[in-house]
């Protein structure tokens, strides 16, 4: 089904892959990509567990949108380990206004389609969204 507001579809990959960093663990995060020529939202990487928050904010590219889901693992004051899943909206301000738009109208509608989502996080550069911010909004 297609977002009214911006035409895209969210490929059946994106829920499947979204089901298992959420139930099964086995991703540590998810880079989603717009595909503008087939107008769906697919997935463009996969984070394997053992890979961490750097290897997470590398793949981002600098200046293009993305959506991507993380996986952050941390300890509560008592060392009780936690885990929380987040949305990420990357919107670099040196990317195009077009995309920019594109990515901003569907959002809504792609996080629906990822039931699980515990706390989202709007991003135009990589200090929005540095590891100090994910510990603040985790707990």
């Amino acid at each position: 089904m297609a977002n009214a507001a911006s035409g895209m579809a969210v490929h059946d990959d994106c829920k499947l892959r979204f089901m298992e960093l959420k139930t099964k663990r086995t991703h540590r995060f998810i880079v989603y990509k717009i595909e503008e020529a087939q107008k769906q939202v697919i997935v463009e990487k996969l984070g394997d567990p053992s890979q961490g928050y750097e290897d997470f904010t590398a793949s981002l590219p600098a200046d293009e949108c993305r959506y991507a889901v993380y996986d952050f693992e941390y300890l509560t004051e008592g060392n009780v380990p936690k885990s929380r899943i987040f949305f990420i909206a990357w919107s670099p301000d040196t990317s195009r206004v077009r995309s920019k738009m594109i990515y901003a109208s569907s959002k809504d509608r792609f996080k629906r389609e990822l039931d699980g989502i515990q706390i989202e996080l709007q991003a135009t550069d990589p200090t929005e969204m540095g590891l100090d911010v994910f510990k603040s909004r985790a707990n």
